[in-house]
């Protein structure tokens, strides 16, 4: 892991931080050729590459009852109270996000209005490559079952045997999901994108995922036959802002739960502490040698980096160029840095949160802009997984007011078809 000086930074070296690793290189031509595949072959493509890239041959696409019955059995109490739990946080900040219809007299006799309704086909994508998520079952599946979509597929990628985690099948199970398939990477994204003889077409797919995944949902939404995105969601990211009070401990646990997600995945600390700064760097490898996936751990931080700035203001500057997907202020005083936070997709105030809560069951959801689009993007919510229809309702004498200002603009745009939708109706 690289340590900078912001003092001693060009302008060229900011910038290629500022850069995601991921996006330094392109798998659109191979995410471009399975996508069209499954698009032209259907199911036979989703096969073939479920057999090249998963090693798996699942007898059926879809999760058959056999399978649902295995996975309850395999069940520990302790992980059924935690999902008791997960569910409960989410559902109830998630439900807080319905709103209400109201009607507007924008002029006497004219009353405009909006109503939501769910997209009615939506498909979830919960990876189970490297590990299984059950966390993002309950962050895709509780909103979609509260906006009342009418129809949630799952895709998640199975393991050798050809079977789904039975982690993943027990938190569907939990919130009423029963349309799972067998299918992971680029191939599900397309399968659920374009529909083949198993697998639904559905309007908009949902869910994080490697540069593969991220790439095929881009690829499929710039596509009129495929489906709508939610937004590019992977490879994992998280930016630490972090004073001379932060434990460098903590810290350097916090980067590594980032980079144990992904070999792509970047874990950045700005850091005012040169101090802080040198010991996270010192404690990092010993303490990576502590987990399983220290082989991936070792690959992310290889592309991740700490850079010492001279002032809290200007690492909050660096922060907002950034946009991570994860921020967390570990600093005294934390919430008065919060106003000065412009582009995130989650932030977690204080040293007492870290980033697993939101990936687990504080209630807010973990499906968030990465690559920097949390410029322009938010995570997943409830208002995702609908659309606004807006509404109005005009009387005759509603018309006759707003009659002059609709035939002026209809006029001097020369466009006098509109005008007379107008004047028309006055006449009968």
């Amino acid at each position: 892991m690289k340590s900078y000086s912001e003092n001693t930074l060009t302008r060229e070296e900011r910038l290629s931080l500022l850069r995601r690793p991921s996006t330094r290189r392109t798998d659109s031509a191979n995410v471009q050729e399975v996508c069209l595949a499954v698009k032209q072959r259907g199911d036979e493509a989703v096969r073939e590459y479920t057999r090249k890239f998963d090693n798996a041959e699942p007898s059926s696409l879809r999760v058959t009852a056999k399978d649902w019955e295995a996975a309850q059995r395999q069940l520990t109490q302790e992980f059924k109270d935690a999902l008791t739990v997960a569910i409960k946080n989410i559902r109830t900040f998630h439900k807080s996000q319905l709103q209400k219809s109201r009607r507007i007299t924008t002029t006497d006799g004219i009353v405009c209005w909006r109503e939501t309704r769910p997209i009615e086909r939506v498909g979830l994508y919960v990876p189970a490559g490297s590990a299984p998520l059950p966390s993002t079952v309950l962050m895709l599946g509780i909103p979609a079952m509260l906006a009342g979509c009418s129809r949630i597929v799952l895709c998640s990628p199975p393991k050798a045997d050809g079977s789904v985690d039975p982690l993943v099948l027990a938190a569907a199970v939990r919130i009423g999901i029963n349309e799972v398939y067998n299918v992971g990477g680029a191939q599900a994204i397309a399968a659920m994108a374009y529909g083949t003889e198993s697998l639904p077409k559905v309007d908009k797919i949902f869910g994080p995922g490697n540069r593969f995944v991220t790439a095929a949902k881009q690829f499929v939404s710039n596509d009129p036959d495929g489906a709508a995105m939610d937004l590019p969601a992977g490879p994992s990211e998280v930016l630490i802002l972090a004073d001379e009070t932060a434990d460098p401990e903590v810290v350097a646990y916090d980067l590594l739960s980032q980079a144990e997600h992904d070999a792509d995945s970047q874990a950045v600390l700005v850091t005012t502490s040169e101090k802080v700064a040198k010991e996270v760097l010192r404690v990092l490898p010993q303490k990576a040698l502590e987990f399983p996936r220290n082989k991936i751990v070792e690959s992310s931080l290889e592309q991740s980096f700490i850079l010492v700035a001279g002032s809290i203001e200007s690492a909050v500057r660096f922060s907002n160029d950034y946009a991570p997907e994860h921020l967390i202020l570990n600093m005294k005083n934390a919430a008065a840095v919060v106003p000065s936070i412009l582009n995130a997709g989650s932030v977690f105030v204080g040293s007492f949160a870290p980033v697993t809560a939101g990936d687990y069951a504080s209630g807010t959801n973990h499906t968030l802009p990465t690559s920097g689009s949390a410029r322009w993007a938010s995570g997943v919510s409830l208002d995702s997984f609908v659309k606004n229809v807006t509404f109005q309702s005009i009387t005759k004498s509603g018309l006759k007011r707003l009659a002059p200002t609709l035939t002026t603009f209809a006029t001097v745009e020369g466009l006098l078809a509109h005008a007379r939708a107008v004047t028309s109706r006055l006449l009968k």
